[in-house]
């Protein structure tokens, strides 16, 4: 066994991820204050092909040296938009067809390993800020809220570690 090298893995050009069909994810930024997550998850959202991400409140946007360091180009390739408030954000997605999927710990959490999601279900997963997570109007606007399952002291992932979780979860699950 060997190490692939970069000319042998199938990277296509941001022009060729703008034409191809993209998994039904839209990742919501609400308040995150760190410009390196901000850039771990357009990183993510480009590896696993999400819609976009809709970047809110005090999130920061592109172009940014801390976003770019982390994101290694995928702010070329993931298309975003920015949306001062994350409610107005939920309300626009709900229009256009999506269930809105909160990322939290809440008293009617759904856990992780029992969330799954249809064929042609369109869905937006919220994540929130380092310290306060999702605002609670959010996360009783949301049609679910997804746990991950946690047993150690801190019960706290960094909100980058969750969005692939939660994304890799989904794509398994997923009905094709």
């Amino acid at each position: 066994m060997r190490k692939l090298r970069n000319d042998e893995l199938g990277r296509l050009t941001p022009e060729e991820i703008r034409k191809i069909a993209k998994n039904p994810f839209v990742l919501v930024l609400d308040n995150l204050r760190s410009r390196h997550n901000v850039g771990s998850a357009f990183r993510t959202a480009d590896a696993f092909l999400c819609e976009k991400i809709i970047l809110c409140g005090i999130t920061a946007t592109p172009p940014h040296r801390e976003i770019h360091k982390t994101a290694l180009g995928a702010t070329e390739s993931v298309t975003w938009e920015y949306v001062p408030e994350t409610m107005d954000a939920i309300d626009k997605l709900k229009k256009q067809g999506y269930k809105i999927a909160g990322v939290e710990q809440a008293d009617e959490s759904i856990s992780l390993e029992k969330f799954t999601i249809s064929h042609g279900e369109k869905l937006a997963l919220i994540f929130g800020n380092e310290i306060r997570g999702v605002q609670d109007a959010v996360v009783k606007k949301s049609d679910y809220v997804i746990e991950i399952p946690q047993f150690g002291a801190k019960h706290s992932l960094n909100v980058s570690v969750s969005i692939g979780v939660v994304l890799w979860h989904l794509l398994t699950v997923m009905e094709k």
